[in-house]
């Protein structure tokens, strides 16, 4: 098994970038305790954009720095918060994910993990 790769909005979340980092982060926590193996680039990234000043909308900076993990993960998981569907970076980072034929999972704020993120498999 590798890990799940936790896609959710950030610059289109309606209460701003720093409630979506806070949201992304509980959200990530739930699926560590529920045993997934989970990387989230909102979580990782934040705190650089931020405290290196770089711009958080930048797609040209965060798409090329994600690519890695989105090459590594063994499929992604759509946080529907508000504002994923208007996210470009969700849509392009699903898309990446589909024409890799690799699951795409959704999952809702607070709902229930869905199972197919607790078993272990390998793509």
């Amino acid at each position: 098994m590798t890990f799940w790769y936790l896609a959710s909005p950030y610059t289109k979340y309606a209460d701003g970038i720093e409630a979506a980092y806070r949201l992304a982060c509980r959200e990530q926590s739930r699926l560590i305790l529920a045993g997934v193996p989970v990387f989230c680039p909102i979580s990782h990234t934040h705190g650089a954009a931020i405290h290196g000043d770089i711009d958080p909308a930048d797609h040209q900076v965060w798409l090329p720095a994600d690519e890695p993990f989105i090459r590594a993960a063994s499929g992604i998981i759509m946080l529907r918060m508000d504002g994923w569907a208007a996210s470009y970076g969700m849509q392009f980072e699903k898309h990446r994910f589909q024409h890799a034929r690799k699951p795409v999972v959704y999952m809702d704020p607070g709902g229930p993990i869905p199972e197919e993120l607790t078993k272990d498999f390998t793509p």
